[in-house]
C-alpha cells in the first residue's frame, strides 16, 4: 500500500512509482504549446522552496487556517449524513483535502471510510484501472469525489464525461459528482463556498501532498495493467510539510463547533458569468488558447510554480493573500498588475512561447 509520505491509514494512492526523466519547464512549454506532447506525458523537476518564501507560507497558513479548519468541518459533517460513501481524492489538489476529510470523519464523525486518492488528467482520462480497483470492495458505495477547487470548470466537466464513458463500458452506476471546498467557478455539484481564498494547501507542491507528484500518463512509463504513474520525491522528506499540514489543522478542527449549514450546489447562481468575463480577457489581452487563462489563487499559485507565466493578475496588491505570488512573480521576473475589477483573488496568464 503507497500512502506517499501520509499515513497508512490516511490514504492509498492508486499510482505508480515511476523514475521519469525530467523536463525543463520551458521546454515542457514548448512541447505542450506545438502539441508534440501532452502535459502529462512530462514531469518538470520539483525544487525545494526557499526561506523567504516559507516564511511568507507560514504567514498565509496562520492567516487562513481559522477558515480552512472551519470548511473542512463543515465538508465533513456533510459527509458524516451519508449512509455509505468512499473518499477519492483527485491527485494532487484534492489529496489533503481528503486525508482531513477522512480524519475527521473518523475522530469527529466516529465514521470509518475508505480513502483513496487517483489520477484525473485533462483530455486524457480517469485511471479507469484505479476506478476497478475502488469498486471491488466497495460496489455498492456512493463515490465522492473531491477535489481542493474550480477554476474554469474543466476538471468537472471531463469527470462527468470519463465516467459516463466508464458506466456505459462497465455496466456500473457510479456518482459523477464533485464536491470541493472552493468553486470559484460556479460548475461543481456541491462545495463549502464560491470564495476564492488562499487554501493554504494551494501554496506548496508535493512538500504538502504527501511528497508526490503530478499524475504521469507516458505509455514510455505505463504499461498495460498500470495505475497511472507518479515521481515520489523521497529526497525532499526533510522539508515535508504533508503530515505537520494535517496534524495542525486536526488540532484547530477539535476545538470548532461544528456549523451545520449544508453544502451548496452549482444551481446557486455567482454574481458574474464566469465564461462572459474570461472571453473578456482573452480578447482583450489577445489570447489565442482559452486555456492560457487560470483563474483563482489556486491556479495562479500553479502557474508560477511549475508552467512559464505571461502576466499575474490581482485583485488587491495590497492583499495579504497574494504576498506569496508577488514574491513568485519576483522571482520569475513575470509581471504582476491590479485589476480591481477582477471577480478573483488572482488569475495568471500563461506565456505563448510560440510567438
Amino acid at each position: 500500500m503507497f500512502s506517499g509520505s501520509y499515513l497508512q491509514d490516511d490514504v492509498e494512492f492508486l499510482l505508480k512509482i515511476i523514475d521519469i526523466n525530467f523536463t525543463t519547464v520551458e521546454e515542457k512549454e514548448q512541447l505542450i504549446q506545438s502539441g508534440k506532447l501532452h502535459y502529462s506525458q512530462m514531469l518538470s523537476a520539483e525544487y525545494e522552496p526557499s526561506e523567504d518564501y516559507l516564511n511568507i507560507f507560514y504567514k498565509a497558513y496562520e492567516m487562513n487556517k481559522l477558515r480552512f479548519a472551519n470548511d473542512i468541518l463543515t465538508f465533513a459533517y456533510n459527509l458524516s449524513l451519508k449512509k455509505d460513501i468512499v473518499l477519492i481524492s483527485l491527485v494532487r489538489a484534492g489529496t489533503p483535502i481528503g486525508v482531513l476529510l477522512k480524519r475527521v470523519l473518523r475522530d469527529i464523525f466516529k465514521k470509518k471510510v475508505k480513502h483513496y486518492s487517483i489520477s484525473i488528467i485533462r483530455d486524457r482520462e480517469i485511471d479507469n484501472l484505479a476506478l476497478k480497483h475502488i469498486l471491488v470492495p466497495s460496489p455498492q458505495k456512493e463515490f465522492i469525489f473531491v477535489d481542493g477547487w474550480t477554476g474554469k470548470g474543466v476538471i468537472n466537466r471531463e469527470l462527468k464525461e470519463f465516467i459516463a464513458k466508464f458506466n456505459q463500458k462497465n455496466s456500473t452506476n457510479i456518482s459523477d459528482k464533485l464536491y470541493v471546498l472552493s468553486d470559484i467557478a460556479g460548475v461543481s455539484d456541491f462545495a463549502v463556498n464560491y470564495d476564492d481564498y488562499l487554501i493554504p494547501s494551494s501554496a506548496l507542491n508535493s512538500t504538502i501532498s504527501g511528497l508526490v507528484s503530478r499524475s504521469v500518463l507516458n505509455e514510455k512509463y505505463i504499461k498495460k495493467g498500470d495505475f497511472h504513474g507518479c515521481r515520489y520525491y523521497k529526497e525532499y522528506e526533510k522539508s515535508d510539510l504533508s503530515l505537520w499540514f494535517v496534524d495542525e489543522i486536526m488540532k484547530i478542527i477539535k476545538d470548532l463547533k461544528i456549523d451545520k449549514k449544508p453544502l451548496v450546489s452549482k444551481n446557486t447562481h455567482l454574481n458574474i458569468d464566469v465564461n462572459e468575463f474570461l472571453q473578456k480577457i482573452q480578447k482583450d489581452f489577445e489570447i489565442d488558447n482559452i486555456n492560457y487563462i487560470k483563474p483563482g489563487i489556486g491556479e495562479c499559485t500553479r502557474v508560477l510554480l511549475r508552467r512559464v507565466p505571461h502576466l499575474i493578475m490581482v485583485k488587491d496588491l495590497d492583499s495579504k493573500e497574494i504576498q506569496h505570488l508577488k514574491l513568485l512573480a519576483i522571482e520569475k521576473n513575470v509581471k504582476i498588475i491590479e485589476n480591481r475589477n477582477l471577480p478573483y483573488t488572482a488569475l495568471a496568464i500563461i506565456k505563448d512561447v510560440l510567438k
